[in-house]
Order: C-alpha cells, then structure tokens, then sequence
C-alpha cells in the first residue's frame, strides 16, 4: 500500500480499524483527544460502535461489557484517565477480557500539565490496577512502529484473554511521519465460545463473564495468569540492540527517547566515544536478557535516558545489571522534552566526568 503522511494519533486509530477494533469508549483528555475523534468519525463506517462516556470511569466499564461479548474493544486516555480507568483495568484483566488500552502519556503528577512525558512507566508496568495483575506493555518509536504494534495488539489480547497497553508519549502523538498501512484483518466469523451473549442464533450453554469467583478458583487464575507472565518472558521480549557491538558505554531507551538517543550517539560515535543502546519494544516483558548477555568487561556504564525524574525505568535495569558497572541518567521531565544537541552534550559530559 502506497504510504501517507499521518499524525500520530490518526495512525493509531487507524489501525485499531485495521486490527479489528470495533467497539471504542472513552473521554477527550488531552494529548490524545485526538484518537477517540477519529474513532468517531470512522468506527461506523466498518459497522463498530464509538460512545463517548460521561467519565473515564464509565468508559472502561463499557469496555469491559463490549469485551465480555467478544468484541474487538478499547479505549485510550492519558495519565489521569488512566488512574481513573485502573479499576475497570484490574475488573477486565479478573474476568480474563481481552482488551486494548492506549496510554498517550503528559507530564505529572496530579493533573500536571498537556505536554508529552515518559511519567506513567511505572503506573503502565506496575500498577495499572489492584489485585496484582500484569499486561503486556508495547513502547513504539516511531508512527509506523505504532501502527505495526496497534495493528497487532488485539490478537495478543484474544491469545491471553488479557488487556494489552500501547503506550507512548505526546510527541509521537502529535508528530506527523509517513506510514504504511497494513490490510484490514478479516475478523472471526463466530464470537469466541467464553464470550456471553448468542450473536448467531445457534443453541448454547448460558455463560457468565466475572472478576468475582470463590477462593479456590481465584487462586486458579492466578496460577493461570503467573503461567502467562512467564511465557512472555520466554516468547515475547521485543527490544531493538543498536549499536552495541563495540559499545563502551550503553543507553537504555524506549519511545521518543530512543530517537533522540540515536541522533545522539550518531554524534558521539564521529567523535570516537564508542556508544550504542538497548531499546526496549516491549516494557513488559522487559528485555532482560539483552543486559545479562553484555559483556561488562567491555562496557563501563549503563546510562538511562527517558522523560521522567526521577528516572522510573532505573530499577528495572539494575536488577539486570547487578552493580557490574555504574548506571547514569539523564532527562528531563513535567513536558519538558529531550532535545538533540542538548541531550547529545549532557551525555558527553557524563562520559567525560567518568574518565577524569
């Protein structure tokens, strides 16, 4: 298919079409209002159904219905709808929903301000909702990545029987690129057999969608769910190795912050400082095994980069890493973004300090 010039937020909602999504609830938060208005215009044309919910609240919560039915369904948001969203969030991934949330973070906390941050790692990776449950979590880069992956999301979720998170920043929801659509998937002809509700008119067993069992049979799930946490951390670890070969120095990087972190290291790389990165694709699972398999007589430090301070991906890598080589940082934070040559002379230095 011929590529088009989109921005970000249009390409992701695009693809959710393409991917099969056809039920959306949400609520215009900025900076990513700019989804669910797409959705408004365009789900109807493919048969779905778009609501706009009086609150985040009751949005996730028709998701949830829809999902239950066996629809392809989601919702998007940024940060403050997400902590509104986060009970819904734990209700779907208790009743094993399948479900899309897309996470467009700003800078907080509290209401914090519009523009673009990396803040909500650690609300994404680790407390979208009570009950100690995991998603799978998908960090693009670029708008085509975001489309590949949005694309994609749903059918993990039906895999799982599990929610999925997209998540990314402001930047990249506002940024327009050229982007290559794929074909529109052709959906099931049958709702799944879990799923209430009799669609086709066919005689079958009543069934009952609920988080809610008795002691015994929650503890069952949790059994199952820990068995699905492990079996992406064998089977769906995405991460990007750039660079890396000859890398003395190594920057640990997702979403916006990666790009800025090549631009980066392209430069430094023409002045002999001999640096790559691990971008990670997927924040869960975390690419752990690209830290262990460094090798740290070679590499002299670890250095994360991303929109936040403090830095919130910091302890992730240090459990990989082991206090085998110091781990630096840097960003900026509250919708403060990183620039190129800002970015690219903050690291010089911090290399340059840990050489005198």
């Amino acid at each position: 298919m011929p590529k088009k010039l989109v921005k970000g937020c249009n390409a992701i909602a695009e693809a959710a079409i393409l991917g099969g999504c056809r039920f959306f609830a949400g609520y215009p938060i900025t900076p990513q209002s700019e989804i669910p208005e797409y959705l408004a215009e365009h789900l109807p044309e493919v048969g779905g159904t778009f609501i706009q919910g009086e609150s985040e609240v009751a949005s996730i919560n028709m998701v949830y219905g829809a999902a239950a039915c066996g629809v392809r369904a989601m919702t998007s948001s940024s940060g403050p709808g997400i902590s509104l969203k986060a009970e819904g969030i734990s209700y779907l991934a208790g009743a094993m929903l399948p479900a899309v949330i897309v996470d467009v973070t700003r800078g907080g906390p509290g209401l914090g301000c519009i523009q673009p941050a990396q803040q909500d790692y650690l609300q994404a990776t680790k407390a979208l909702g009570h009950g100690g449950f995991r998603t799978m979590v998908f960090a693009p880069h670029t708008v085509q990545e975001a489309v590949d992956l949005m694309y994609d999301t749903f059918e993990y979720a039906e895999r799982d029987r599990n929610p999925v998170v997209l998540l990314l920043d402001g930047c990249l929801a506002s940024v327009m690129e050229e982007v290559e659509f794929p074909a529109a998937k052709e959906l099931p002809a049958k709702h799944p057999e879990w799923a209430v509700g009799n669609f086709d008119g066919t005689p079958r067993a009543r069934r009952t969608v609920s988080s809610l069992a008795g002691k015994e049979a929650m503890e069952q799930r949790n059994i199952r769910s820990g068995e699905l946490f492990d079996s992406w951390e064998k089977n769906d670890v995405r991460v990007e190795k750039y660079m890396l070969e000859d890398a003395e120095y190594v920057i640990v990087a997702y979403g916006m912050s990666a790009r800025v972190c090549k631009y980066a290291i392209q430069q430094l790389r023409a002045e002999g400082i001999k640096i790559g990165m691990i971008r990670p694709i997927t924040l869960v699972p975390f690419p752990k095994a690209a830290l262990d398999e460094l090798d740290y007589n070679q590499v002299k430090a670890i250095i994360d980069v991303e929109m936040s301070l403090p830095a919130q991906m910091r302890d992730d890598i240090a459990l990989q890493v082991k206090d085998r080589v110091p781990i630096l940082t840097y960003g900026r934070s509250g919708g403060v973004t990183l620039m190129n040559e800002e970015t690219t002379e903050a690291l010089k230095n911090m290399i340059g300090g840990m050489n005198k």
